[in-house]
């Protein structure tokens, strides 16, 4: 595995290269947010209009499943019509991995695992999808790993997970085709952790880092924090996928909130605010909802501090472009250091937007 300087993380693993769509993926390129509609396909008005939320919400790249003939009979409006490149995904038939490609897919996600005799199918499958210029994922799941794995690693172990990918990355390089990217997925993300990293030794593709059935929102978040920070941290991923068994909105949130953290994509608005503690003399919970709601959608990424107390009110708020110290029903409104005012609880809100609004945050935030 090679790796290159690259901003934080301190060192990327320096991967190939692919396109989908108009979304580089792998090399230099920023590490990209995917989502996954849960919509059915085949209705295409209420596709687009889930694209169109996850899209607003900071996607850059969709999957749509297709189950049916009717869903790849609706791929072709779907693709054409949506503003972020679109992933077929393909399991069980691979004649709709054909369909995908024809329709002007920008890429197909094939599951070998479960499409049946997918392997005798991999010599038209790079044909096609070579002359279209249209990238193959590889998603290896823990749940739908290969039979022969199976009985040779008795479960899905990080090895067994990484020798489906590679075996079936080789079957496209017989026929020349290396136009691909990977995923080794699984629930467990100490299980997952180790299986992209030993997949990152062993092969220079981009990789789509997942935590697959990660959960409910909470518990999914947590999981797909805690993995993707290992990897993302040792500049291993190339593309995230969060999965939540929640709206997909919520998972672009989480997965741009958590390249934001770890300085991959420039930041937006950061609350920082306390925990609150019995010196708190302010509802510090509410407060800063309150503040995240009015901020929401601001256009310039500002770091906007809530404190509830004297004791690390005050330095914390310094750190920030704008902030509020409150106590004794009052709140001290900071901006960049500097106390401007002191106003009534009441007003904490509305005078924070207003600052914000009022000043020229110039182009160094």
């Amino acid at each position: 595995m090679t790796l290159v300087q690259l901003g934080p993380p301190t060192l990327r693993r320096q991967s190939r290269q692919v396109l989908v769509g108009d979304v580089p993926v792998g090399g230099n390129a920023p590490v990209s947010v995917q989502s996954m509609t849960t919509t059915v396909t085949s209705d295409v008005d209420a596709t687009l209009r889930q694209i169109a939320e996850l899209t607003a919400a900071g996607c850059q790249i969709v999957r749509v499943a297709v189950p049916s003939q009717d869903d790849a009979d609706a791929l072709a409006r779907i693709a054409k019509s949506a503003t972020i490149p679109v992933i077929a995904d393909i399991h069980f038939q691979p004649k709709y991995v054909f369909a995908a490609i024809d329709a002007g897919c920008a890429a197909v996600r094939v599951n070998p695992g479960n499409i049946r005799q997918f392997d005798d199918k991999v010599r038209e499958i790079a044909s096609a999808a070579s002359d279209a210029g249209v990238p193959i994922r590889i998603g290896v799941n823990a749940g739908s790993l290969d039979k022969r794995l199976l009985e040779k690693y008795g479960k899905a172990t990080p090895d067994a997970l990484v020798e489906s990918a590679l075996w079936e990355c080789s079957l496209f390089e017989e026929h020349g085709f290396r136009d691909i990217k990977i995923s080794v997925k699984h629930h467990d993300p100490l299980v997952m952790i180790d299986a992209y990293r030993k997949l990152a030794a062993r092969c220079d593709y981009p990789l789509h880092l997942g935590v697959t059935e990660a959960g409910p929102r909470f518990q999914g978040t947590i999981k797909s924090s805690v993995a993707f920070g290992v990897l993302l941290a040792a500049g291993i991923g190339d593309t995230i996928r969060v999965s939540l068994s929640a709206p997909p909105v919520e998972e672009v949130k989480v997965g741009t909130q958590i390249l934001e953290s770890l300085g991959l994509r420039p930041r937006r608005l950061e609350i920082v605010s306390c925990p609150s503690c019995g010196r708190a003399q302010v509802d510090v919970y509410k407060l800063a909802e309150e503040v995240t709601a009015a901020f929401d959608g601001f256009p310039v990424p500002l770091r906007v501090a809530v404190m509830g107390c004297v004791v690390n009110g005050p330095g914390e708020a310094r750190e920030a472009d704008l902030g509020v110290s409150s106590g004794n029903g009052k709140g001290q409104i900071f901006v960049r250091g500097e106390v401007i005012r002191t106003v009534p609880e009441s007003k904490i809100v509305e005078t924070l937007i207003e600052e914000a609004m009022n000043r020229d945050w110039g182009t160094t935030l």
